[in-house]
């Protein structure tokens, strides 16, 4: 009896049983919003990771390169924060300050 094996058969095969390592995102609209969970300040980076579909890691890592290299992620995510609704609710902070003044 013959067993010898192919590795790259056996990988196609394991690929073929379990999928492709990534699966389709759904084609439904995205919305941006700062989540409640899995926040660290505001969660801007977590809101923008979840809607890039990325690791929030790298959102983090990206923030931290761009505060370094001149501080643009200093207003860049104090913009976030005041603009990017959160999670639960129909308008951001700015929108709520702004409707208040009316």
């Amino acid at each position: 009896m013959n067993t010898t094996t192919d590795p790259e058969a056996t990988t196609e095969q394991a690929w073929q049983q379990s999928g492709p390592p990534n699966p389709p995102r759904p084609t439904g609209p995205r919305t941006l919003y700062r989540p409640v969970q899995d926040r660290m300040l505001a969660g801007v980076a977590s809101g923008i990771a979840r809607y890039l579909g990325v690791d929030v890691t790298l959102v983090r890592i990206a923030f931290a390169v761009l505060t370094f290299l001149g501080g643009a992620a200093v207003p860049v995510y104090l913009a976030g924060w005041l603009l990017i609704p959160e999670e639960g609710s129909d308008q951001s902070i700015a929108a709520e300050f702004f409707e208040s003044r009316r």
